[in-house]
This record gives structure tokens, sequence and C-alpha cells, in this order.
């Protein structure tokens, strides 16, 4: 009998494969305002455990994220969103404050918990008034389960967020905003790398306490390779308001992953990207190795005055802060948009890991991205309505059939398509504001169409990166003049688009992509600059209310939502 069973296990043992088990990651955050000098000028940051950037986030695919989250802002409500995560099955995770849950008061704790299905690079950062760009904001690294490969091969894995960076609070920006006469945000004062940049503090008479370029807080980002190896290295950014252009001096870049998908490798010198973007490039460790080299970032798509940000790629065994004995590039020109375009163009999905999309919709939209006027304020505006959050975040009041707290006449689907002149300044600059949503059929394939335009002022049309909550979608096509719906469509990229949950619309130009309404809940999709979200520009879709579970109460405590179970 002892024989048998001996026999019996070691059979089973050989045809038994273990496999990794999901893991729970938890975390605990505590979210406050402390001085902090990321670029040597000294002004109150929003940290996590003292950090800014927060924490990265590691996980493995399959992995359940817990974040027990602290606020000690002391007078400011919180919440954060979790860029790139789809939140299947925990919409009330996605951290949107005013669509997915109440906002976290001072004082208390609040719980996320969701699932990261997907490896890639994702981000977290602050969704609430414009406090993302006051420092809270961190990166998710996903990686492949135990066992499966990545389509290319690499030794180290590094990640690094570009920002810009303002010196005047948020405060300060949302008056300016918000007044009469209307008063714009201006050009950032500095770029961040990883969290560091550097302000000239001789531009402005400043004492040594506020401004001190010898603070060890902004001395320039390293990044130590080793040479002979190759490197992925995770780009994002984060910006409030500028596109960039990020460069690595002497080194090429291949593009291998966007938003968590594989990219058909290309070479790249200047990496476009734009805020809510992230990419995975590879570099290899092959200069001369006796110095280090310049990494650097620019502003692109804006005539800006801030000055580049400034990090230094360290060749093993030479000092980190050894600057490199060439002065850094100023990198491309802010002007050159066929480039940006090019780029986004050149964007498709890797061979071996193609997601066909749905080759015809159900229904298509199209966005108009207007600059307007209401009541003489200042609006963003998409199809001239200006979008406002309500009270009562959307989630709790469609799933409690509470209607009545946001305007049920659905915004616009389109705009005048033939008399509107993208060209010019609006001859109607007048708009109209509303909390409206868009109901879509759940499981239907829903076409968007992101329409450029001219902004309030003669031969201004801006770059616009747009950022859909809840799902990846397949990038179609980007063009330039008037999307033309009788003809464009035929050019529709319906072999190897890139999915993504960011992309940009470019001046005077227009993108279309398409998704499945196949994630139950309501999410956000919005322009990724934080002045213009904050103006109105952005939308909200519902799709499936009626499959999503049971509400957690921890959501709830805001507009009507208050004692209500």
């Amino acid at each position: 009998m002892i024989l048998k069973l001996l026999a019996l296990c070691f059979f089973t043992s050989l045809i038994y494969v273990p496999i990794a088990e999901a893991r729970i990651r938890h975390y605990k955050w505590e979210v406050k305002y402390e001085y902090k000098s990321p670029d040597c000028y000294k002004k109150l940051v929003i940290t996590i455990n003292g950090k800014s950037p927060g924490p990265s986030i590691l996980a493995q695919q399959g992995d359940t994220i817990i974040v027990e989250v602290t606020n000690k802002l002391l007078l400011e409500n919180l919440a954060i969103h979790w860029h790139g995560i789809r939140q299947i099955g925990t919409p009330w995770s996605d951290g949107t404050e005013g669509v997915t849950q109440c906002p976290i008061l001072p004082g208390d704790t609040f719980k996320y918990e969701f699932k990261v299905d997907r490896p890639g690079t994702y981000l977290y950062h602050a969704h609430y008034g414009m406090q993302r760009e006051a420092g809270l904001y961190g990166s998710i690294r996903v990686s492949v389960p135990d066992g499966v490969s990545e389509p290319f091969a690499y030794d180290y894995d590094r990640s690094i967020i570009l920002n810009d960076w303002y010196h005047k609070s948020v405060y300060e920006q949302a008056t300016g905003l918000s007044s009469i006469p209307f008063v714009w945000v201006g050009e950032p004062q500095s770029l961040l790398i990883q969290g560091k940049g550097k302000f000239n503090c001789s531009s402005v008479t400043l004492p040594a306490d506020i401004c001190n370029t010898t603070n060890p807080e902004c001395s320039p980002y390293a990044i130590t390779i080793i040479p002979g190896k190759t490197y992925r290295l995770r780009v994002s950014s984060l910006t409030a308001l500028s596109a960039l252009s990020f460069q690595i001096e002497g080194h090429n870049m291949t593009v291998v992953e966007a938003d968590g998908h594989y990219v058909e490798p290309f070479v790249v010198k200047n990496l476009y990207i734009y805020s809510g973007e992230t990419y995975s490039v590879l570099i290899k460790a092959d200069q001369d190795p006796s110095r280090n080299y310049w990494m650097t970032t620019s502003v692109v798509s804006r005539n800006s005055t801030t000055t580049q940000g400034q990090a230094i790629l360290n060749y093993y065994p030479n000092h980190p802060r050894r600057n490199p004995p060439t002065g850094p590039s100023p990198g491309p020109n802010w002007d050159d948009t066929p480039a940006r375009l090019a780029q986004s163009q050149a964007i498709k999905a890797h061979h071996n890991h193609i997601e066909t999309p749905p080759q015809t919709s159900d229904r298509v939209i199209v966005f108009l991205n207007t600059q307007n006027e209401i009541n003489g304020y200042r609006h963003w505006s998409v199809n001239n309505v200006s979008f406002t959050l309500p009270h009562t975040p959307y989630l709790i009041a469609l799933k409690k059939k509470l209607l009545h707290v946001f305007d049920q006449t659905p915004p616009p689907n389109g705009y005048d398509f033939a008399n509107y002149d993208i060209y010019n300044v609006a001859k109607n600059k007048n708009a109209t504001t509303s909390n409206g949503i868009y109901r879509l059929e759940f499981n239907t394939t829903v076409d968007i169409i992101l329409q450029n335009a001219n902004t309030m002022s003669n031969n201004t049309s801006e770059t616009h990166p747009w950022h859909l909550h809840g799902h990846d979608f397949w990038v179609l096509g980007h063009g330039t003049g008037k999307f033309d719906i009788n003809k464009d469509p035929k050019n529709y990229n319906l072999v190897n688009p890139i999915m993504k949950n960011t992309v940009p619309v470019h001046p005077y130009g227009w993108t279309a992509f398409r998704f499945k309404a196949d994630n139950p809940g309501v999410w956000l999709f919005h322009c990724h600059i934080e002045s213009h979200f904050f103006m109105g520009m952005g939308v909200v879709f519902e799709e499936g209310i009626d499959k999503v579970g049971d509400l957690p109460s921890s959501i709830k405590g805001c507009g009507e939502t208050r004692g209500r179970p």
C-alpha cells in the first residue's frame, strides 16, 4: 500500500506544473503637504510618505493592489486615479472625484482595491481639482507572469516620469482661470525628470533660503548603467501643460511599448510624449564609457520660455554627479508639427501582439475641441459644451437612480461640419455648460473623432492629449485639417493599430479611435492638461450600469449620497 501511494505521489509530481499564484500587494500611504525644492525653489508640495514623486507600485500581471490612503492635507479633499488600469469589476476604485467616488475628506482613510490585469507601464496621480501638478503622482510597473517572455530583450529595467513645474500654487492658478478678466497660468518655471529640475535662481530676486541651486534636493537625477548592457527605460509624462520631447545624448531609442501595449519597434532620436502617455524604449550602453551623457526634455508645440530639464546617464564607474563634457542638445524645434504627427502615425501594434479591432462601429461621435466664453468667463469645451462635475458622483447617481442630480439632456454627437471654420476664431464664441453624459449601449463599438480647431487667439491651435478611463482603444488614424466623415474612414488602419489609453490630437488636425463599451461603469474622457480639464474640456460615458455590483459605502458621503445606504 505504501509503495502504491509513493508511486501515485511520484506520478502526480510529473504531471503537475505549479502556477505562480497572484499576490496581494498592500500599501499604506499618508498624503500631506511638505516644503520641498524639486527645482531648487522651495514651495509646498503634496507628498506620499514624504516623497514626490510618490512610491512606485511594482506588481505582476494578475496581482491585486490594495492602497490605503490617509488624507493628511488638513484643508483639502483628495482622490487618486490609477491611470491606465481599466478597473474591470471595480469601477468605484477608478479614483475620479465626482465621477466614481466622493472625495476623501481630511483625516479620513480610503481603501482602493483593484486588479492589474495586463503587464505594462502605468501611472497614478491626484484627480481632485488641480492637485496633480502639486506633486501627487507616481509610477505603476506591472511585469509579465513567471515563464512568459516579452517580444524584446533587455538586461535592466528603469522608470522615469517627466513633468513640468509651477511655482504658483494650484489655488492661485485656479483662481486666475475662474476670474474676469481671465488670468492664464502661463508657462511652467521648470521641467522635472523624476522629480528633479533646476530653476535659474538668479533670474529673480529671492532669498537664499527660498531658491538655492546648491540644494541637493535639486541635483540632477542620474541613471547608472553598465557598459555593454541593454536597458528598458520606461518614460512617462504627467505634465500639467507641456508637450515634451525626450532625448539622450549620443544614444538612439527603440520604442517597444506604449500605454501597456507592445509596439512594432522603431528607432527615434527624440521621443515626443504628451501628458498621460507612457512608453518603453530600449537603449544600448554602447558609447564611450569614460564619460557621462545628458538626458534632456524640452517643450514642444508651444513657444515656451521654460528651460529644458536635464538628467545624467551615468556610465559606471564614473561618478553620477559628474557632468558630461559636452553641452546638452537644445532638442527639436518647438513648432515642428509634421515630425510629431509622423511619430504618432508610426506607432503600430507589434506583429505578434495584434488585437484586431472590430471592422465596423455602431456609433460615431465627433468631438470638436473649442475655446469659448460663457457669461464672460473663459472655458474649454467640446462641441461648444463645457463640462462641469455634479455634486453627486455619476456612478452612485446612476446606480441608485438619482437621475435628477445631473442634466438628462445628452451632449451633442457632433458639430456643424459643413460650416465651421477650424482655422479661424469662431464667430460665435459663446458656449453652454452641462453635466449631461453620453449613454452607450453595452458591448457596442464606438468611434470617437477628435477634431482640433483654432482657439480664441488668432493663428493658434493647441495640442490636446485625451485620456479615456476604464478602456484601451484602437488608434485608427491621425490627420491634418478637417476630418471628412465620408473619406477619411476609408484610410483607417484596421490591420495593426496600436491600442492606447491616451492619444494626442495635433494642431489643426484630427485623431480617430475605436473602443468597445464593454466595461460596466461610468468613465471620464478628458484632456489631460490640468487647466484645460479644469476649464471644462471633458465628457463622461456610461455603459452597462445595471451590471455594476454593489457599491461600497466608502465612496459615498457627498451630494445626495449623505446618509444613504
